[in-house]
């Protein structure tokens, strides 16, 4: 039996009202959480949980296996802080803690000047200008562990570059086998974190003195200042931002340093060249000292953020 065609209009007709007049469940949740102010929380969820998951949980793991002694298998056993009190106490630490002061100290100097001396001189230079920062900031964007190995062949006592161009000028006296004396291996060392770690200054420097207006450097000039009157009162003054941005990060990736020095040394000869990092590696998967470990890693984010947090408010106060 067929319906009458109005009855069959009214029947197709009715069924979008409904659904247009009826918001789904869906929708009326997330018309609950919109009137709520619940929305940006809803969406910020998978992303928190993300970080939870993988940095926020492994950090707090590590913190209580710092206050444990645990091998990796079997039972954990609670020490509170004897673990600490082992790290200021154990020469090996002592050393490591002292070579990682060294390296940071040279790294947030060094790099940071020599990129601004570049960054200053290669401004406004022409066509030579984007070739020669691409050169300087190549040795940032090569492996660590490459860096490493080509630094290695460059100190070979035997073949090596080093000695080899130490021989041909006649000061073959001064070859010394680099990576292999107590003297002179973290000094080698330092100069390949030197060489790696230029560029990104360069680059960073580069950009912060595009925004330094041309018209302070001529009026300084009409007032008689030389090039060191301009750079000191008007380029590193207004290159403030960027020093914050410079020295923070070169701290932070100072005291986290581990390729290098476990590619071209390993930490030797003996302990002289152990850093922090490489004595955590150390401990936690050559020794099976877990908790011991963890404790040195918690001395490195400890540190990170005694230095870097109040540097980075003293710089940016008043703002």
């Amino acid at each position: 039996m067929s319906l009458p065609p109005a009855r069959r209009t009214a029947l197709i007709g009715d069924a979008p009202s409904r659904s247009l007049k009826e918001p789904s469940s869906l929708r009326r949740r997330l018309e609950d959480l919109a009137t709520r102010g619940l929305v940006p929380y809803a969406f910020l969820a998978p992303a928190v949980l993300i970080y939870a998951a993988f940095l926020v949980v492994p950090m707090l793991t590590s913190l209580w296996y710092s206050l444990t002694s645990w091998s990796g298998q079997g039972p954990q056993h609670f020490v509170g802080l004897q673990n600490y009190e082992h790290l200021f106490s154990d020469p090996t630490s002592l050393l490591a803690l002292r070579n990682t002061l060294v390296w940071a100290g040279v790294m947030v100097i060094v790099p940071p000047g020599m990129g601004l001396l570049l960054a200053s001189f290669l401004r406004g230079r022409g066509w030579w200008k984007g070739p020669a920062q691409a050169i300087l900031y190549l040795p940032a964007v090569l492996p660590m562990i490459g860096v490493a190995v080509l630094w290695g062949w460059i100190y070979d006592p035997q073949f090596g570059f080093l000695d080899s161009f130490l021989q041909e000028i006649g000061l073959g006296s001064l070859s010394v086998d680099w990576l292999g004396s107590t003297t002179s291996a973290l000094p080698a060392l330092l100069v390949a974190g030197i060489w790696v770690s230029v560029g990104f200054p360069v680059v960073l420097y580069t950009a912060g003195l595009g925004t330094i207006q041309p018209e302070l450097y001529e009026a300084a000039r009409v007032d008689g200042g030389g090039r060191w009157t301009l750079f000191r009162h008007i380029t590193v003054p207004g290159l403030r931002e960027t020093h914050i941005v410079i020295i923070a990060l070169q701290v932070i990736s100072a005291l986290q340093v581990f390729a290098i020095i476990y590619g071209l040394t390993a930490g030797g000869p003996g302990n002289d060249t152990q850093v922090l990092g490489t004595w955590m590696y150390y401990n936690i998967f050559s020794y099976q000292h877990i908790g011991y470990g963890s404790a040195v890693g918690w001395l490195l984010a400890a540190m990170a953020l005694v230095v870097t947090v109040p540097y980075v408010l003293w710089m940016t106060r008043g703002k």
